[in-house]
């Protein structure tokens, strides 16, 4: 079993940065996928970044583009979202997440493992 936990997350104001950690818990946490996906009241959950296992591959929403950097550190089995010039429609809950099939994806349903959030509030 593949446990994700969260931490980072807070209130900013607009043009702040934060930065949030997702600790993963097993050995083989270089071989997966992770994501970073969040969900603002009423709104659908959205990938906002992602990384293959070797890091090779990154993806990032629009939206984020330039703002947003994520990175790994497969030895502290770790994964980052560093969140410069914070908008206040970045506001919403955050999510780590972890896909045991090569490559990135979009979807939801495409990622097994799932941390329990944290909330980024971007006041204006």
């Amino acid at each position: 079993q593949v446990q994700l936990v969260e931490s980072g997350g807070g209130l900013v104001q607009a043009g702040g940065s934060l930065r949030l950690s997702c600790a993963v818990s097993r050995r083989t946490f270089s071989t997966y996928s992770l994501g970073w996906f969040r969900q603002a009241p009423g709104k659908e959950r959205e990938l906002v970044a992602a990384v293959t296992w070797s890091g090779s591959t990154t993806y990032y929403a629009d939206s984020v583009k330039g703002r947003f950097l994520m990175s790994r550190d497969n030895a502290k089995n770790t994964v980052y979202l560093q969140m410069n010039s914070l908008k206040p429609e970045d506001t919403a809950v955050y999510y780590c997440a972890a896909r045991s099939t090569a490559g990135i994806s979009l979807r939801v349903q495409e990622y097994d493992y799932w941390g329990q959030g944290t909330q980024v509030t971007v006041s204006s």
